[in-house]
């Protein structure tokens, strides 16, 4: 063994030394602060952080700061407060952006379970249980006196089985067609079908009206003036409203773009449409065992204003189903279900459409009057209060009852009465009156339905007066009645979306679901760059150009 060198010795110890101090200086090491002037206890620790320059970083930091963290059991990066008690500081609330999304409603108030309208409710289901034995009870005397013996009786019914009945059959399987077709051709082409439907239901009802009065029948001729002059009225009122058609094309389109978004949304409104076609069958069998009946001209009125009671109820419950899927989407952003929906309108719901489907049809002729009378309200002095007096009672009647209710009731449960308080108060909060009295969404709709009824006057007054031309005139009458009907029940769909496209609107006008349609619209009525037709509501607007 050879003797260690003493120089070497040295030089070991003195890098076991550097080494021992290097690992001394990089250890944390806790730093007592003195006792400050500010009254803070003298036995506060405080982390100091110091820049350390990159160059000088060693592969053993990592393994030191995994060490570090396990031995004290501390976050990587603890900050203590210099000036106070050492507690963590609040967190910074961070600002969200207004409009980023809609106001979070209360699920409670979305899903009430309460029944709405419930002594609606109640006479409706007494008057359609009513209906329902009256229709089979009249099938089965139209039947029975069509199978008994050669009576004059049972050839009554069957020469109105063979010459009556297959013409009406025909018109409501026309309708039924017309339905689908017009809703589809909606929903495909927006903007274009309101230029379509105005114009068209000008042609389609003049041409009905010429061919009943080239039947040369004295009944036949009152329709066809009837419709002749209602073909004019429309024709007059398309070119009035030439200006608000581009904007009710860009709302039904926008209005139609979140269907797409819920597939079976359109399933509801086909129901409707089965539902009513079946019951209108049983219907036109009914009114020829009404004939034979007790006051045959107050039971067939009856059945009539009961088919129509239960048509625009099957209407309002797909408006219900509608509006509740398309409100919910807009003011929640939620995928709703399209048949819990349906439960809720057939049931929860079901009194409220009952009520709106009972006084809506007479507050929108009641508008249509209101409308005619401001035209004339300066021709002479008694035109003028009747104008006024109407104007007021209109007024009334649009706080406490409108089209635009079934937004709320499907939305968040509310009576008829109430909703359209509610809807028509975030109207005037939002100042849009003047934008939705002027609105011709609901003219449109009619007149898709006064079109369809016409193609069905056309179709069955031909079969009837090739066959036997007496019916004409009652088969041209219920054909068009039965054509509208159902192309009503079809077109609840589109205008349940535009009803929830300017309700929702007016509840949160900030959402981002919304483009600038209806404000750019606003802006440009209340600088006056937009003039607006007079309204029931809004007679004396003086428009510029």
């Amino acid at each position: 063994m050879g003797a260690i060198d003493p120089a070497a010795e040295t030089e070991a110890g003195k890098e076991e030394k550097r080494a021992e101090v290097d690992k001394e200086e990089k250890k944390p090491k806790d730093v007592e602060v003195p006792e400050r002037k500010d009254g803070a206890p003298r036995g506060e620790k405080e982390v100091v952080v110091v820049a350390v320059d990159p160059t000088v970083q060693t592969h053993t930091d990592t393994a030191m700061a995994s060490r570090l963290q396990t031995q004290r059991g501390m976050p990587p990066i603890h900050v203590v407060m210099q000036h106070g008690t050492g507690a963590p500081a609040m967190p910074v609330p961070v600002p969200v952006p207004v409009g980023s999304t809609p106001p979070q409603v209360p699920l409670s108030t979305l899903n009430s379970r309460n029944y709405t309208n419930k002594i609606s409710l109640f006479l409706f289901l007494l008057h359609f249980a009513a209906a329902a034995l009256g229709v089979c009870f009249f099938v089965y005397k139209a039947i029975e006196g069509a199978v008994e013996p050669h009576t004059h009786r049972s050839e009554k019914h069957k020469r109105l089985l063979q010459y009556w009945v297959p013409p009406i059959e025909a018109a409501v399987l026309l309708g039924i067609i017309l339905a689908f077709s017009w809703q589809k051709a909606v929903r495909t082409w927006p903007e274009f079908m309101v230029y379509f439907i105005l114009w068209a239901s000008f042609g389609i009802t003049m041409a009905a009206g010429v061919l009943l009065l080239c039947f040369s029948l004295p009944a036949t001729a009152g329709l066809g003036v009837a419709l002749i002059l209602f073909s004019i009225g429309s024709g007059l009122y398309a070119c009035w409203v030439t200006r608000r058609i581009a904007f009710t094309g860009k709302v039904f389109c926008q209005s139609m773009q979140p269907v797409s978004k819920f597939k079976g949304l359109n399933g509801p409104a086909y129901l409707m449409v089965g539902l009513g076609f079946f019951w209108m069958l049983l219907w036109c069998l009914a009114v020829i065992g009404a004939l034979d009946f007790y006051y045959p001209p107050l039971t067939i009125i009856y059945l009539v204003l009961s088919l129509a009671w239960t048509a625009e109820v099957m209407r309002n419950v797909t408006n219900l189903t509608v509006s509740r899927v398309i409100a919910l989407y807009y003011l929640r952003g939620m995928q709703c279900n399209t048949q819990f929906s349906f439960q809720r309108a057939i049931s929860l719901n079901l009194g409220s459409a009952c009520l709106g489907s009972l006084f809506l049809p007479s507050i929108e002729a009641l508008r249509i009057l209101a409308r005619g009378l401001n035209l004339l309200e300066g021709e002479d002095e008694f035109m003028f209060s009747c104008a006024h007096c109407c104007l007021h009672v209109m007024e009334s009647i649009f706080n406490y009852g409108n089209s635009w209710a079934f937004v709320h009731i499907a939305a968040y449960g509310k009576s008829f009465v109430a909703a359209s308080i509610s809807t028509w108060r975030q109207f005037q909060q939002q100042e849009m009156e003047e934008l939705v009295d002027s609105d011709i969404t609901s003219s449109v709709c009619f007149l898709t339905g006064v079109s369809s009824g016409a193609l069905c006057v056309i179709l069955s007054a031909s079969m009837t007066f090739a066959t036997y031309k007496h019916y004409t005139a009652t088969v041209s009458l219920i054909a068009f009645f039965v054509g509208y009907l159902m192309t009503r029940i079809g077109m609840a769909l589109p205008q349940a979306c535009i009803a929830c496209y300017y309700v929702c609107y007016a509840e949160n006008p900030g959402s981002r679901l919304f483009d600038s349609t209806i404000p750019h619209r606003l802006e440009r009525i209340r600088t006056g760059r937009e003039p607006v037709a007079p309204t029931p509501r809004f007679p004396h607007r003086i428009t510029r150009t």
